[in-house]
């Protein structure tokens, strides 16, 4: 303690300009200090880690308290650093200082308290943030201080320090560009997110009008997986960075677990992981062959197969019979009950899932097909393994060549080419006398001339027999559909179907695409095994299931996708008819919520919809909130509410008649080669009500 400070604290010492070692305890707040709203927690936060580290930096400026008399108390008023004495309180308070902690004090009587304490708050000029930046930045690098001792002699949190040492690396020319004003902080955070100088450098000069944050993030981001992919999700982040991999963080942003930059590795380590569980399923399953692929290959040009019906066994017969009726016993037990024990709901899932077990085996591919055919292992949406099974190649699907006789008499070999009596059909017709015998084939030309003249008498009849032509569309459909790659149709009626996951990121895995992929499977198990047959069957079923079988391979021809570049104006307003004709309804199949709508469009149109859907009130609360904080909030305003985009509506059957077309015709009267508006009626060749009277269609609980 210096004599000054012996001074204080045995005689008044009020000669101004004097520096002198004053009692914590002999301090107190200046009733003239101009600062009025009280310095918050973390400012004393910071400046009792500060002092802890570093001492008082800047001596406290005082005045001597004066009795009524105007003697000398022996306590000092603080004009200038009361943030300081505040933070050495907070010390005491944790008992890292004594109450009479000397503090170091310059003693002015000669200046007005209250202007020299606004002085103090008013001609000052903060550091710029870059220069802040960087000085963190030269601490951790020049001095190897860690985030948390920075944080711990600045009082910050370590989080804060990370993100100014980010910020700190950003480019340097950048970093002048943040100086000289031309970027904002927000933008400058954006290009934060990877400390690659170049790639920083090179998005910035590629910036157009549009830099909004997001824009910097997306462009500098463009070439990394975001670990949300499915792909990342599928490896997962131990053992992609156990692999070598590194992940980039945003510190400013939910990043939601941040970006891998190594995608080629990333993908190798999936085909592997793939492969692995691919080789598990094909030794487990018996499968010839299996095939692993990222994305499901639609182009593979393989005939698909499907489970079998199979009678279960007395045994499984039994135990399924035995779970059904404890469930049932169960459910009317506790129909009433608002909430199950633990044992009973744990009972209740044990026999839910023995049922499911039982009614898998009721199902079964041909041990024939497993021996010869495989499996495609792809990743899912969600980041799984999924299994595709029952392929066959085209090479395991021809039979032996074989010798066999036609009902004409002709002997024909596997391919189908006509033998004579062992003669060779490519042997030069003038080289042999005998083919001038009366068993000689029918030339080409002859057979195309009948054959033409057959057609010919097919077109004709067919177009009189409109039940026995249901039969022959329905069966070219379901040929293609279900046979691929067997030509046994004969109407040249080729059905296309669009991928649609090509266009909608996961829509495989939403309950719409798993209803029709039930319903294909559940037609596919009824299907008979060879496609010659294939005739009989459709012609041996009711006419209601013959009309649900066409439609759903009619079904799985619709495409209403609208591409960029395509015109097909008319091709769009007739699949809004046909919407209308079925009444449909997205609601029951889609909903906006972050990830499939209101995370893709700007805030305007989020705060449309939900000025639309909810109210403009509920709008204007949320028109303050920055993008992802509003498409969250949106989300939840909006479930419940039916609401859908203007692309996903159905327009009703009245609007559709009194607004006609978009060319001003009368409703009732299209113009010739469009579409008068339909009814559902009109989709089928009878009406819905004769259907429900000759009975249900033989799939109508697959459909």
């Amino acid at each position: 303690m210096t004599i000054h400070a012996k001074n204080v604290e045995t005689a008044n010492v009020s000669a101004s300009g004097t520096e002198v070692f004053i009692p914590l305890n002999k301090l107190k707040k200046s009733p003239r200090n101009a600062r009025k709203t009280p310095h918050s927690e973390a400012i004393i936060e910071a400046y009792a880690a500060s002092i802890a580290a570093k001492g008082i930096l800047q001596n406290l400026v005082v005045e001597p308290e004066l009795d009524g008399e105007g003697a000398e108390t022996g306590f000092y008023f603080v004009s200038i650093g009361e943030g300081r004495r505040l933070a050495q309180l907070l010390r005491v308070k944790r008992k890292q200082i004594k109450k009479t902690e000397p503090v170091r004090c310059v003693i002015d009587t000669v200046n007005d308290a209250h202007e020299i304490s606004l002085d103090e708050n008013v001609t000052r000029e903060a550091m710029h943030p870059a220069d802040q930046f960087e000085a963190f930045r030269r601490l951790n690098e020049e001095r190897g201080c860690g985030a948390e001792e920075i944080a711990a002699r600045f009082g910050v949190t370590a989080h804060v320090v990370r993100q100014r040492l980010r910020l700190g690396s950003v480019s340097p020319r950048l970093m002048q560009v943040y100086r000289d004003g031309d970027l904002t902080l927000d933008q400058l955070m954006a290009f934060a997110i990877t400390e690659d100088h170049a790639r920083q450098e090179q998005v910035f000069d590629n910036l157009t009008y549009n830099r909004d944050p997001y824009m910097i993030r997306r462009q500098l981001t463009q070439t990394h997986v975001a670990a949300a992919d499915r792909r990342a999700v599928f490896i997962g982040a131990d053992a992609y960075i156990d692999a070598g991999g590194t992940i980039i963080r945003d510190l400013f942003t939910d990043d939601r677990g941040g970006f891998y930059d190594d995608a080629a590795l990333l993908d190798r380590m999936v085909i592997e992981k793939l492969q692995g569980v691919a080789e598990t399923v094909r030794q487990a399953e018996g499968w010839k062959w299996a095939d692993v692929h990222i994305d499901y290959p639609h182009a593979h040009g393989l005939r698909r197969t499907y489970p079998q019906p199979v009678v279960l066994s007395e045994e499984d017969e039994g135990a399924y019979a035995t779970a059904s009726n404890e469930l049932n016993r169960l459910t009317e037990e506790w129909s009433s009950a608002e909430e199950l024990p633990d044992d009973v709901d744990k009972r209740f899932g044990k026999l839910e899932a023995e049922m499911e077990r039982i009614d898998a085996l009721r199902h079964a591919y041909d041990p024939d097909v497993i021996t010869h055919g495989g499996v495609f292992v792809v990743l899912s949406h969600d980041g799984t393994a999924r299994i595709e099974r029952g392929f066959i190649r085209a090479e395991d699907d021809q039979p032996e060549r074989q010798v066999q006789e036609d009902s004409d008499g002709y002997t024909i070999n596997g391919d189908g080419e006509i033998i004579e009596d062992g003669i060779d059909p490519d042997r030069d017709a003038d080289s042999d006398d005998e083919t001038q015998d009366a068993g000689k084939p029918l030339s080409d030309l002859l057979v195309r001339d009948l054959t033409a003249h057959r057609t010919l008498g097919l077109r004709l009849a067919l177009g009189e027999q409109p039940d026995i032509a249901l039969i022959a569309v329905t069966h070219t459909l379901a040929a293609q559909a279900f046979y691929q790659g067997a030509e046994s149709h004969c109407l040249e009626i080729r059905p296309t179907s669009t991928y649609l996951a090509g266009h909608a990121n996961g829509i495989e895995d939403t309950a719409a695409a798993k209803a029709l992929a039930d319903r294909h499977a559940g037609w596919a198990a009824d299907m008979p095994g060879d496609v010659a047959n294939l005739w009989g069957f459709i012609a041996s079923l009711d006419h209601p299931s013959v009309m649900a079988l066409f439609a759903h391979c009619a079904s799985l021809t619709v495409n209403a996708v609208k591409q960029p570049w395509e015109r097909k104006p008319c091709a769009h307003e007739t699949a809004d008819r046909l919407a209308t004709a079925l009444s449909l309804d997205m609601t029951a199949h889609w909903a906006p919520t972050v990830r499939t709508y209101l995370g893709r469009i700007t805030k305007a149109h989020i705060l449309a919809a939900i000025c639309e859907a909810v109210s403009d009130e509920s709008a204007e609360r949320l028109a303050a909130l920055k993008k992802q904080p509003m498409a969250e909030a949106a989300e939840q305003l909006l479930a419940g509410t039916g609401w859908l985009p203007a692309l996903m509506r159905t327009v009703e059957p009245t609007v559709l008649a009194e607004t006609g077309n978009d060319r001003g015709e009368e409703a009732n009267e299209p113009p010739a080669g469009d579409l008068a508006p339909l009814d559902a009626t009109d989709l089928s060749a009878g009406n819905s009500g004769s259907m429900a009277e000759e009975g249900q269609p033989l799939h109508i609980a697959a459909v």
